[in-house]
């Protein structure tokens, strides 16, 4: 992942309908996706009970619970998370790869946007750099979300 993230958009968020999916393996580093995200959501102006969290127990799971949110009616934006750490073997590129496309599939089956927020990492250390520490990708996936659902309300209309 680039370290050139665009500037965000200023973006009044006051009447999105946004659906958060989070892992619970790894729930330490998805916490702290999931606690950025919110705090970026909220500073746009998304209302709390505009807001639906669920949780998931590993990253394999996220793309059919970001499919059920973004079929609820209203849904503007789904923000997937979840956290892949490499180990002995690849399973961490299997599932990263698997987990992008259904994402991918997910998004446009609904016609929802859905931002695609599953960090996969070589090492811990890079995922706490970029769960918890200075490349804050939480955010970045938070403004994603506000400029896809602005765009998904002006193609709409």
């Amino acid at each position: 992942m680039s370290l050139a993230a665009p500037t965000p958009s200023r973006i009044d968020g006051a009447d999105f309908q946004v659906g958060l999916v989070a892992a619970c393996y790894n729930e330490q580093l998805v916490n702290g996706l999931l606690v950025r995200v919110l705090e970026t959501l909220h500073a746009a102006g998304v209302k709390e009970e505009n807001i639906r969290t669920v949780r998931v127990p590993g990253s394999h799971e996220v793309p059919w619970a970001a499919a059920e949110l973004a079929r609820r009616p209203g849904t503007d934006v789904v923000v997937a998370l979840g956290v892949l750490i490499g180990g002995a073997t690849n399973h961490h590129e299997m599932v990263g790869n698997s987990v992008s496309a259904a994402l991918q599939q997910a998004s446009l089956a609904t016609r929802v946007p859905v931002i695609n927020g599953v960090i996969v990492t070589d090492t811990a250390a890079q995922a706490r750099a970029r769960c918890l520490g200075r490349i804050d990708r939480g955010t970045e996936f938070a403004h994603a979300a506000l400029e896809m659902a602005a765009l998904r309300r002006k193609l709409s209309s």
